[in-house]
């Protein structure tokens, strides 16, 4: 993101620091999760269900997802360029795809649809602010 701030007859371009900006996207991007899981359980007896008969190795899988956005609030304030750069393009895709994934198949209940909309988005902009990130910024 650029801004820009008149001083005098010049223009001065500030980038914001991408490192600081893709963890708070991060923050963001898992609250919503959190959130929409939580009006399921608490919304959905079925999810509550479905939930307690799930396999060990599903709940582990769910959770290692859960777990690369809450990584990447941290992984991205201290990874170096490039693997930053690309671990959050990596990361996000994946995390934009399964959200993608979920709203197929039942059809799912209204305010799931706008957290996962939201989240949708939230990593769509991770991937492109991380793609334009050119390493003379960092």
């Amino acid at each position: 993101m650029e801004m820009t701030e008149r001083a005098g007859s010049k223009v001065v371009k500030a980038i914001k620091d991408r490192p600081v900006m893709l963890s708070t996207l991060w923050i963001f991007a898992t609250l919503n999760y959190i959130y929409a899981d939580v009006f399921s359980l608490y919304f959905l007896p079925d999810a509550q269900k479905a939930s307690l008969g799930m396999a060990s190795g599903s709940v582990l899988g769910f959770a290692l997802l859960m777990e690369t956005s809450i990584a990447m609030v941290l992984l991205s304030r201290v990874l170096k360029y490039r693997l930053n750069r690309w671990l959050n393009i990596i990361i996000a895709v994946i995390h934009t795809a399964l959200v993608g994934w979920s709203l197929f198949g039942a059809v799912p209940a209204p305010y799931y649809i706008m957290f996962a909309s939201v989240e949708i988005l939230c990593t769509l902009f991770i991937i492109i602010y991380a793609w334009k990130w050119r390493q003379q910024e960092a």
